[in-house]
């Protein structure tokens, strides 16, 4: 069966009049009666008997009709529902966040405080290739070949956070490898800036005394506080440190750094431009961060 033969069967059993079918639906008449009956063929079943002047609908009609009509009725709904998934795909952004959680979440937030008609689906997934951003650090990017993506990196200085004490208070700047007994109070072992930093105490000869580890940065910055350790911390994207009894000195060497790689995906052509527009807000955003730090 063809769906136009059960399109066409369907009108006419609504109004049991083939002329006015016809024309409502734009079709030659004898096309719609000739569809009608090859339906009828295939079937090997009468559909429509005469009745005086009219037709009706026979009993294998009547089957026919009852057991189509919800299935038309759906069928007629897809192409609006079609529309409003590509409404709500054109409003929701898929941001993959890999580095820099903490400046990114609160730039979403503003953002969409400012534009409420969008929403995000935000995770944290390396596997994860198809966001429409992602947002990660130099180290776990990889360029796509004839890529149509765009990217924009920012450097950022890493910093080590120390309590200030009589040991720190004097100092304007630090080696790595003075700290090498020290204990380090860093963010879990899965996150790249941990693994970033503990690279960096290789390259100074050593491997950090971890006595806690921590999802959040700010409770890493507490820790550092009560004096129990030092930490790394990134120059803007953890935000500005707000405490005295912190110290934030600067490591002469090796060169700490690491580079954060925003990356928005080429993609439908619907949902690219809302993508564009937060690919731009965020770039500001951080570049707004880095000069405020």
């Amino acid at each position: 069966m063809e769906l136009l033969q059960l399109h066409y069967f369907y009108e006419v059993a609504r109004n049991l009049h083939v002329t006015r079918t016809a024309e409502q639906l734009n079709v030659a008449q004898p096309a719609l009666t000739q569809g009608i009956h090859r339906l009828e063929k295939e079937l090997g079943v009468k559909l429509f008997r005469k009745s005086g002047r009219n037709i009706v609908l026979t009993e294998y009609g009547s089957y026919l009709k009852e057991r189509i009509t919800p299935v038309l009725q759906t069928l007629e709904q897809i192409p609006e529902h079609i529309q409003e998934m590509a409404n709500v795909r054109k409003n929701t952004l898929h941001i993959n966040v890999l580095a820099a959680s903490a400046m990114v979440t609160k730039a979403l937030i503003q953002y969409q405080q400012e534009h409420g008609d969008i929403h995000f689906q935000v995770m944290q997934n390396s596997e994860y290739k198809d966001a429409d951003i992602t947002i990660s650090t130099i180290d776990q990017f990889t360029m796509p070949k004839k890529s149509l993506d765009k990217f924009m990196i920012f450097t950022e200085d890493i910093f080590l956070a120390v309590p200030c004490n009589e040991k720190f208070r004097c100092l304007n700047e630090i080696s790595l490898c003075a700290l090498k007994d020290e204990n380090f109070i860093s963010l879990t072992a899965s996150k790249a800036f941990r693994k970033i930093c503990d690279g960096f105490c290789m390259q100074s000869g050593f491997t950090p005394k971890t006595i806690f580890e921590s999802d959040s940065p700010g409770a890493v910055q507490n820790l550092i506080s009560a004096g129990l350790g030092v930490g790394f911390w990134p120059h803007y994207t953890w935000g500005k440190n707000e405490m005295s009894e912190v110290l934030m000195l600067p490591i002469k060497e090796p060169i700490c750094r690491r580079d954060i790689v925003i990356r928005l995906t080429a993609n439908e052509e619907a949902v690219q431009t809302e993508a564009q527009k937060f690919f731009n807000f965020i770039g500001e955003y951080i570049h707004k961060q880095a000069y405020i730090n």
